[in-house]
């Protein structure tokens, strides 16, 4: 009904005159979203001043706030998981949060051509310039129901709304029948890009940063700490080098706590293993890094894995065309004006 009322312009929608990307997805969690946005920052920050905006899910702080190459950091705690991970990583752009992101643009326009929306599909009160919908091809297949019954925040008919499907973490391999099974479900209309991607694992990083090797191996055990919503390709990854894997899961976004840390620790040092390690995701690194678990989290030999986006059937240069142009014929437009 929400839906219907912005649909029917009852319900008031924003446009702003500047390129606005958003990424999000029509489920709760687990297709891909921070990877996309990361890949879209990297293609777009050296010739564009960038800056990515989120609602922030999770964090401690209330309404717009912004870090940047001349402000001070943020933790996650201030920022949210995924932004302060975005910081990190890059730390030449902008990265913002507002739980309105109409405010949030407002603060941003004057400064930079160019805003990524993160994980704002359902946040109709801005209606922005292209619309890149992400699809979990590992979930296609499950029942197209609502929350509570199923795990969409909106109806499958939501889909149409968007300019690009990018359907996310499929096998490397994958099929032309498996590709067209997949067309069957979304049924694009004839102006939407479909977009195929898997996930590319990246060389282990030590938490304290640097990327020193390390490798996993069949005799090693791995204890796996994740707070994420989908961790079931990462530990299909990891038990691809070895079936010994200890799995410390906890809800999406979750606040890891002093006496999660000490579980986590106890196991490690039990385990009478001669090869152990601790890998955690980017994400979850994030909430690791808070002032109350470091002296904790410093004891122990914990790895984040990072992961990438790989497109398939050779759409890579498809893709980056599609936003480039976007980008170029907003701002010609904006020039004519």
């Amino acid at each position: 009904m929400r839906n219907w009322f912005y649909d029917a312009a009852l319900f008031g929608s924003r446009s702003f005159d500047m390129p606005i990307i958003l990424v999000g997805n029509l489920d709760v969690g687990g297709a891909g979203k921070s990877p996309m946005t990361e890949y879209l920052v990297r293609l777009l920050k050296d010739d564009h001043k960038l800056a990515t905006l989120s609602r922030g899910y999770g964090r401690q702080t209330k309404g717009f706030l912004k870090v940047s190459v001349a402000t001070a950091t943020a933790s996650a705690s201030e920022l949210g998981d995924e932004p302060s991970q975005f910081h990190q990583k890059f730390p030449d752009i902008t990265v913002a949060v507002a739980e309105k992101r109409a405010v949030g643009i407002e603060q941003l326009m004057s400064e930079h051509d160019v805003i990524i929306l993160d994980d704002a599909y359902q946040h109709r009160a801005v209606n922005p310039g292209f619309k890149i919908l992400l699809f979990d091809y590992n979930r296609l297949n499950e029942p197209k129901w609502l929350l509570p019954a199923g795990n969409l925040r909106e109806p499958f008919a939501g889909r149409y709304r968007a300019d690009v499907f990018v359907v996310s973490k499929c096998p490397p391999n994958l099929t032309d029948a498996q590709q067209q099974s997949a067309l069957n479900i979304l049924r694009p209309l004839h102006n939407q890009q479909v977009f195929f991607t898997s996930i590319n694992y990246l060389p282990l990083q030590h938490l304290a940063g640097g990327r020193v090797e390390q490798n996993i191996d069949s005799d090693t055990t791995v204890f796996l700490l994740t707070g994420i919503a989908n961790a079931q390709p990462l530990l299909g990854y990891i038990k691809e080098h070895t079936l010994h894997v200890i799995h410390h899961n906890y809800p999406d976004h979750h606040q890891f706590s002093l006496k999660n840390i000490a579980k986590l620790a106890k196991d490690f040092n039990d385990c009478k293993a001669a090869k152990k390690v601790i890998i955690t995701t980017e994400k979850d690194a994030q909430r690791l890094q808070e002032p109350q678990l470091l002296p904790q989290v410093k004891t122990l030999p914990i790895w984040v894995l990072p992961i990438g986006v790989q497109f398939l059937n050779r759409q890579q240069q498809q893709f980056n065309n599609t936003i480039h142009n976007y980008v170029k014929q907003y701002n010609t437009h904006r020039r004519l004006y």
